[in-house]
């Protein structure tokens, strides 16, 4: 990889909250969705916002929530997603990304996946 290509690159964490119009209604803590297909978007986003609430509060640390709740399989790393470039992520989640800054959690961020909370590593 180029100098320049790692320059136009963002690391961030995140941690996803899955629910019923989530495009893949199963993840590694609910194998067969039925929590999911369960939980309605109104559900996800308190959920996550309370959580959000916590770390930005110092209550909890983002890779600890993530590790717990995240259903995404990056909870095993954190939340960690590495890094990645323009085109690689759905468009919201890029968007929300690169325009935060180091450091900085972001709001609720909406996608074909559910909801989202992201911090921006690198």
């Amino acid at each position: 990889m180029s100098s320049s290509t790692a320059a136009n690159q963002v690391r961030a964490s995140h941690i996803l909250i899955k629910h019923q119009g989530s495009r893949r209604k199963a993840s590694w803590k609910d194998p067969e969705g039925r929590v999911i297909s369960t939980t309605t978007r109104d559900a996800a986003v308190s959920q996550l916002k309370l959580l959000r609430d916590d770390i930005v509060s110092n209550k909890a640390k983002f890779d600890e929530v993530a590790s717990r709740y995240s259903d995404c399989s990056s909870a095993k790393r954190g939340g960690d997603l590495g890094p990645f470039g323009r085109g690689q992520m759905q468009k919201p989640f890029e968007d929300a990304t690169y325009n935060l800054n180091i450091g900085e959690i972001s709001d609720i961020v909406d996608t074909d996946s559910g909801v989202h909370i992201i911090m921006r590593t690198g």
